[in-house]
């Protein structure tokens, strides 16, 4: 039977809870964040077995790192597995649209379907789902709420070199 495992660190976005089996991180969510999942009674915390990612964490925040590099299990369907691992493509610090990851993927007219499975993404900020944005440039949806996706797109953009406050937000 997989180990069902849970930590948590802390953030300048509050609290961060990862989860997974001790191989894989499965999930990685913000207080109050849409779709975070209740922690199933069998699941135990071990913050050894989230080392990493906890340690990979710290230098993201810290500005040090820019590329995760963890075994990742997120569950999804095969569409969602698509978009997710098209996230992975966005550079660091740049953004793309729904419509642009629909065309990557090679279903153009799927943008709506693919902002539905952005949103379902269980890996923020690991898996960049924070980097898409609307068409016209302006910060939509975000489980963690736009704040928080205002602040990880900033947080970004001015370690990349990037200038002045995202469209939209001063």
């Amino acid at each position: 039977m997989t180990a069902l495992l849970y930590s948590e660190t802390d953030s300048p976005l509050g609290p961060l809870l990862l989860l997974g089996d001790g191989e894989a991180l499965s999930g990685l969510y913000m207080n109050a964040q849409k779709h975070r999942p209740a922690l199933e009674r069998e699941r135990r915390r071990d913050d050894a077995a989230f080392r990493a990612a906890r340690e990979q964490l710290a230098a993201y925040f810290a500005g040090e790192l820019r590329v995760f590099d963890l075994p990742l299990a997120p569950a999804g369907s095969a569409f969602q597995q698509s978009v997710w691992r098209a996230l992975l493509d966005i550079p660091y610090g740049d953004t793309a649209s729904y419509g642009e990851l629909a065309q990557r993927l090679g279903k153009p007219g799927a943008a709506r379907a693919v902002g539905l499975a952005n949103g379902r993404n269980p890996l923020g900020i690991i898996v960049p789902c924070h980097r898409v944005i609307g068409a016209n440039g302006t910060l939509t949806g975000y489980g963690g709420g736009l704040e928080r996706k205002q602040w990880l797109l900033e947080h970004e953009r001015r370690l990349a070199g990037g200038q002045g406050a995202l469209p939209g937000f001063g």
